[in-house]
């Protein structure tokens, strides 16, 4: 639970936060008293309809005039297109390095392909740059490169008010799977210059991309520097871990899913299924050894050939 001084912080500011279930990131609504609101990510596409509504009733009459992604992760920017649809004046800013993906909707580039999931084709009108200034709302804030989750990722910070959207390069436990690795690329270093760079902001109040706001830097750093070192030392185990996370995405997104089907599901996700093949003959041996962590976990359930999310 944040402080009284935090909760103070983040109405100066004029911040909302939506905090979201695992499936859709964080939406944090930034209002002023001119002008209009801004939003910072939109979510996953099968939660648009709620995130629409959560905005307009944040909102509270106001205008929506900006909606910002820190990155372009499905699960960031799934609710981007129905915002677009409800706000036909809205201005939409995306990091400068997805800007030519977007451009020719390239579903590889933008990882929906590789990770099999959906994102609606959505539009921009701007691109942010890491060492630019954004008035949001009545406050200017910094935007920071946070590359190794994603690599056009931002962050925004607020000095006068010490307050950081960390989107997933820092969450309380932990921060986001390190998709370049995934694809071969080195990128766990990067994670930690992100996080060198979190730690020289001395943010007092973080508002991550997903769970709630905290106030405790030092303790999510050394959380997150930890687990950066057991990865980088056993790059296996993250490897294993990103394919967990995948497979739980997904049952969050299905609620539930025959075995035989989320083994067909997996063998057409190019980031699952590379795994898979290396793993033949023992390729359903490889899937159930997944499953059997989830669920012991308790991130999923397993009922027969039945796999539930929990």
């Amino acid at each position: 639970m944040l402080s009284s001084t935090a909760r103070e912080r983040l109405t100066r500011i004029g911040a909302t936060l939506f905090e979201r279930g695992w499936l859709s990131s964080n939406n944090i609504l930034i209002t002023g008293s001119s002008g209009a609101s801004a939003l910072i990510d939109s979510g996953y596409c099968t939660h648009a309809d709620q995130t629409v509504d959560l905005v307009e009733k944040g909102l509270g009459g106001r205008r929506l005039g900006l909606l910002l992604n820190t990155h372009l992760h499905s699960d960031h920017c799934g609710g981007n297109a129905a915002l677009q649809r409800r706000h036909p004046a809205l201005q939409t800013l995306i990091p400068s390095g997805s800007a030519e993906a977007v451009r020719l909707w390239d579903t590889e580039a933008l990882s929906y392909a590789s990770t099999g999931q959906q994102c609606p084709r959505f539009s921009f009108d701007g691109i942010v740059r890491p060492g630019e200034n954004l008035r949001l709302g009545d406050w200017t804030w910094e935007v920071h490169g946070a590359k190794g989750h994603d690599p056009h990722a931002i962050v925004l910070f607020q000095p006068d008010n010490s307050v950081l959207l960390s989107a997933d390069a820092l969450w309380q436990n932990g921060f986001g799977v390190v998709f370049p690795e995934l694809e071969g690329l080195s990128a766990f270093d990067e994670v930690g210059q992100t996080l060198d760079c979190i730690e020289s902001l001395s943010p007092e109040v973080i508002i991550p991309g997903h769970g709630g706001a905290f106030e405790d830097l030092q303790l999510a750093l050394e959380r997150a520097r930890s687990r950066l070192r057991r990865f980088m030392e056993f790059p296996e185990q993250h490897l294993r871990h990103a394919h967990k996370v995948l497979i739980k995405f997904k049952l969050l997104e299905c609620k539930s899913i025959n075995f035989q089907h989320l083994l067909r599901w997996v063998e057409q996700t190019p980031y699952l299924a590379k795994a898979a093949s290396s793993k033949e003959p023992a390729r359903t041996q490889w899937l159930e050894e997944l499953i059997f962590d989830l669920e012991r976990s308790q991130a999923i359930k397993r009922e027969g050939d039945l796999i539930l999310d929990l």
